[in-house]
């Protein structure tokens, strides 16, 4: 038996497109920032309303994770070192 291994050549199309691809910004929990502070950093940062932010704020309480934002990479990138530097834990995927 033998297996014939296929390797994949990316385009330059392809390349282009994942670079364009939407993104995620994900707020995950922790035990240090108070709910107030969490949602000010959203209102600064992501610019929510305190609603969003609110509701943002309980479900990485309860859930443990919250999609904050979309937009490309380069959007969020911005976003994600500010709410690092604020002490928060965020990912973009």
């Amino acid at each position: 038996m033998s297996t014939i291994t296929e390797t994949e050549t990316l385009t330059l199309e392809d390349v282009l497109s994942n670079v364009d691809k939407e993104r995620t910004l994900i707020l995950f929990n922790d035990d240090f920032n108070t709910f107030d502070y969490v949602i000010d950093s959203l209102v600064e940062v992501c610019n929510h309303d305190v609603v969003q932010a609110e509701q943002c704020a309980y479900l990485v309480h309860y859930t443990g994770k919250c999609e904050v934002k979309n937009g490309s990479y380069e959007q969020l990138k911005p976003m994600r070192i500010e709410l690092s530097r604020r002490g928060l834990s965020v990912a973009i995927h």
